[in-house]
């Protein structure tokens, strides 16, 4: 199941991979641009948001972490966003190990202050296809500002 998990997480990046030298391509200024239709505002927003998740759900919840979550307008430019999911794959490859002999083994979590339990395998589903119910937003917003998107997908 690790080999499995390590294949698929590889899949997700050269998804986001694409997303980002996408976004290299777009003005900073379009990156910022708030827009209200869009739950997080912006692109570099959403990216942030995609990147909070990972660190609550993985790095502080499942590997018990201490994270900093930093407001949106802490990262300026795409570089920056790179930065922080360069981070965020630290602690996937972390879960991976730590969890790699049972991810069907309910672990105890803190949600909203109350314990639940849930299975590393529903942990690590839930970030990765919230991160592409964000990509698909941010690719909605770019064709908002006037540009149009690259095919993303894991089949493209």
């Amino acid at each position: 199941m690790k080999e499995l998990l390590k294949q698929q997480y590889e899949l997700v990046l050269s998804s986001r991979n694409t997303l980002i030298e996408y976004l290299k391509t777009i003005r900073k200024s379009d990156l910022l641009t708030e827009n209200s239709s869009f739950g997080r505002g912006s692109i570099r927003n959403l990216l942030v948001h995609i990147c909070d998740t990972y660190a609550s759900w993985i790095g502080q919840r499942a590997l018990g972490k201490e994270i900093l979550i930093f407001e949106f307008n802490n990262f300026k430019n795409i570089e920056e966003c790179l930065a922080y999911f360069r981070s965020i794959d630290i602690y996937i490859a972390d879960f991976i190990v730590k969890f790699e002999n049972d991810y069907n083994r309910p672990i105890e979590i803190i949600k909203n202050g109350e314990v639940s339990l849930i299975s590393p395998l529903t942990l690590f589903t839930h970030v990765i296809t919230h991160e592409f119910h964000h990509k698909g937003q941010i690719m909605s917003l770019s064709r908002h500002l006037n540009y149009i998107p690259v095919d993303a997908d894991i089949i493209r």
